[in-house]
């Protein structure tokens, strides 16, 4: 008999759930609601949240609005968006996470405070990211990788900031290296701004992958958080597969497994996972 098991740890995070409960209440009232961004990188949970009406605008679209509501999802927005929010009389509905805007308001200050690099590990492009750099006039520099710590100057000041869902370990290399290269006369100081609702994630789902034969990672290509979690997964259990949804099952992984794990991202939806199971469920 195959057992298959839910990760209890993956699915959505507190900033994610929030978001979608806001979205949920407006449009329960019969209100016109628009999103600026996916509200979430899963796009089946997105498409359910569309059949009940929400709209995704990007900025663009946003520029030509007036007198609506706009909400604001868990990863945060630059100074722009409001000012552009309070020009066109739009409501903003703020699901910002609470570990992104004290982050935001973090890095707001120190380049209020003067001079020194703002250096922040994340992904280019990224939204929680756009809205970080947002705070700093866009003069922070943004590096994704422990590579990239090479291109800064050792003979300025440095003040590290993290994205909340980058790597921890990653992040204490890029200390590392920055210790041992900074030049006596500047000053370095680091921040842990890691969300350790994600952070605690990775042993949680290294552990979980290794306990089973097959694991199915659910979750959206577009996943910054998804990309870090599959990739443990797969470094403790070779046969991991990143799977968006049931319909990419392969009847063929479940051949001679006698256990299955299904976990996800914090963009993950739990009903996905269940739909997954179900799915194998109904192979049998």
């Amino acid at each position: 008999m195959l057992q298959i098991e839910i990760d209890n740890g993956s699915g959505f995070c507190f900033g994610v759930t929030t978001a979608i409960q806001k979205a949920e209440e407006e449009l329960a009232k019969g209100n016109t609601l628009y999103c600026l961004g996916d509200i979430v990188h899963n796009g089946m949970e997105c498409e359910r949240l569309r059949q009940m009406g929400l709209i995704t605008i990007n900025h663009d679209d946003m520029r030509q609005l007036h007198n609506v509501k706009v909400l604001l999802r868990a990863h945060g927005e630059p100074p722009a968006t409001y000012a552009l929010a309070r020009q066109n009389n739009i409501e903003i509905i703020d699901a910002t996470c609470p570990v992104v805007l004290q982050l935001q308001r973090r890095i707001k200050k120190q380049y209020e405070s003067g001079d020194g690099q703002i250096v922040i590990f994340g992904k280019k492009g990224h939204a929680e990211v756009l809205g970080l750099v947002g705070q700093t006039q866009t003069t922070a520099i943004v590096i994704e990788s422990f590579e990239e710590v090479k291109k800064l100057d050792f003979s300025r000041d440095i003040y590290l900031y993290s994205q909340t869902t980058k790597s921890l370990d990653e992040f204490h290399r890029i200390i590392d290296y920055i210790q041992s290269h900074i030049l006596p006369e500047a000053t370095f100081k680091s921040f842990d701004t890691i969300c350790r609702s994600v952070a605690n994630r990775m042993p949680n789902i290294s552990q979980f992958a290794t306990r089973h034969d097959l694991i199915l990672f659910v979750c959206g290509r577009k996943s910054s958080n998804g990309k870090v979690l599959f990739n443990e997964c797969l470094r403790v259990n070779a046969n991991t597969h990143l799977i968006e949804g049931p319909d990419e099952i392969e009847p063929a992984w479940l051949k001679g497994m006698e256990t299955v794990g299904i976990c996800g991202a914090t963009s993950t939806p739990k009903w996905l996972m269940e739909q997954c199971r179900d799915a194998i469920n109904a192979f049998h």
